[in-house]
């Protein structure tokens, strides 16, 4: 598995912002970094549950269209990878969440947007602007919740959880952006909050050259499972169960 991923996350398709030189950095890294954890005990598989529910992290306008600090490349590809997602999901009535950041307050000594605005400029997500409304591309349904949070993760803060605990789901299908921020926050919550997270690496996205690639890399070492689109669309098509036992085998 991990030798099939190294080979994936090096392929033509990982490579939409790569330069050659970031490129040989990256293999080299991967090769040495997949040796070391799997001879350390990690890269295992967390699988499957019984009910998995799909998580759009912050596919709204800020990061999906030109013009924005937030603007992520490969939204092209993406766009319509999370698509295919989305349509496999509602063609089996599975829940569907989308996420937004926005702000309420962006001026003055007291906004919501706490020490995070020392960091990044989220002055510009201002509640109720374009920014952060859901990409009309993706087409959401009025019966489809959105969350609007304050920080990366999706889960802090939110009722995100409570949501999923209440329609029974127990994994979470990520997708979104960005892969180094509110992906991996969201994910690595997502396990501690006892969900299984399965990341969908043609939909996920992010500003800078190899970070989606070796954040990937990285939370599928430790976090979570990283799949190709192919392998999630054919198990929604399946919908198999998969056993619980540790560490999420699959059931034959």
């Amino acid at each position: 598995m991990a030798e099939k991923l190294l080979e994936f996350f090096l392929s033509k398709e990982a490579k939409y912002t790569m330069d050659p030189e970031t490129e040989a950095l990256l293999e080299k890294l991967f090769a040495k970094d997949s040796e070391l954890y799997q001879n350390r005990g990690f890269q295992r598989r967390i699988g499957w549950g019984k009910k998995p529910a799909l998580i759009n992290v912050d596919l709204a306008n800020a990061w999906t269209q030109e013009g924005s600090p937030f603007t992520c490349p490969g939204m092209e590809t993406i766009i319509p990878a999370v698509n295919q997602v989305l349509a496999a999901f509602r063609a089996k009535g599975l829940p569907v969440v989308f996420t937004t950041t926005a702000y309420e307050i962006t001026e003055g000594d007291h906004t919501d947007m706490g020490l995070w605005a020392k960091k990044i400029p989220a002055e510009t997500n201002a509640a109720g602007s374009k920014a952060v409304e859901i990409d009309e591309r993706l087409g959401r349904r009025p019966e489809e919740l959105v969350i609007v949070k304050k920080q990366a993760s999706a889960f802090h803060g939110t009722n995100l959880a409570s949501f999923l605990t209440a329609a029974e789901v127990d994994t979470i299908v990520v997708t979104g952006a960005t892969a180094s921020g509110c992906i991996r926050s969201t994910v690595a919550d997502g396990i501690a909050e006892g969900f299984r997270p399965i990341v969908v690496r043609e939909c996920i996205g992010d500003r800078i050259a190899g970070a989606v690639e070796w954040n990937l890399f990285d939370i599928d070492a430790k976090f979570g499972d990283v799949e190709p689109l192919k392998a999630v669309l054919e198990r929604l098509r399946r919908n198999e169960p998969y056993s619980h036992e540790y560490p999420g085998v699959q059931q034959e």
